[in-house]
């Protein structure tokens, strides 16, 4: 990455990729985040420049800037990445640790988080803007929408399918096949034998709608 990254975000998932990008040797230009509590702190050499609609720093993203969105609330996270796309007319980048292990035949859409360790397999397929957290694994051809979570330490097994905008808990482990739909919620160590609908929540061992 040749042009510098200012990180949208100031909390942990923000730390998270400052630390990743520190890393992989990308210089971090600044961080933008809306709490005023953090307005002016230093982390290190890298300080919060201001609130996220700061014009003055959005107007140098594209151009002198590449940007990354470490927000987890995820209408947060889509109303930002509209900003970038329409205002700032780019996309944001990826945070891959150097830790973590992806296939050369794996497709890896725009602005992921990938923690460290995490794994993703031969022939799957990952969309944009997603989280997929620390030793999580994506096993062989799995498909992943946009705006995912997969919560760290999450085993997803072969050719499961994940809606857009669905959120997968800590521990959670999805037998081979599943589909998972949009902008469903699986709780924390839940065991997926069968498919979840699209919205629903769903907890458990073996998981069930809740």
């Amino acid at each position: 990455m040749e042009n510098p990254v200012i990180i949208f975000g100031a909390g942990d998932l923000g730390m998270q990729a400052l630390d990743i990008f520190r890393r992989n040797n990308v210089l971090v230009y600044g961080l933008l985040d809306d709490h005023k509590e953090l307005q002016g702190k230093e982390f290190g050499d890298v300080s919060v420049l201001g609130e996220t609609d700061d014009n003055s720093y959005l107007n140098i993203i594209g151009s002198k800037c590449e940007a990354f969105i470490a927000i987890g609330e995820r209408s947060v996270r889509e109303r930002l990445v509209e900003t970038l796309t329409e205002q700032c007319k780019t996309m944001p980048v990826n945070a891959v640790h150097d830790s973590a292990i992806i296939s050369g035949v794996a497709a890896i859409g725009h602005g992921n988080l990938v923690a460290a360790r995490a794994t993703i397999g031969a022939k799957s397929v990952i969309g944009h803007h997603c989280l997929i957290q620390t030793g999580s694994i994506v096993d062989t051809s799995v498909i992943v929408g946009n705006f995912v979570t997969i919560g760290a330490g999450a085993i997803i097994n072969d050719r499961v399918r994940i809606g857009d905008g669905a959120f997968i808990g800590s521990g959670v482990v999805i037998v081979a096949g599943i589909e998972v739909g949009k902008n469903a919620r699986i709780g924390a160590g839940s065991v997926v034998v069968a498919n979840v609908p699209a919205g629903a929540t769903y907890f458990g061992n073996p998981a069930k709608k809740v």
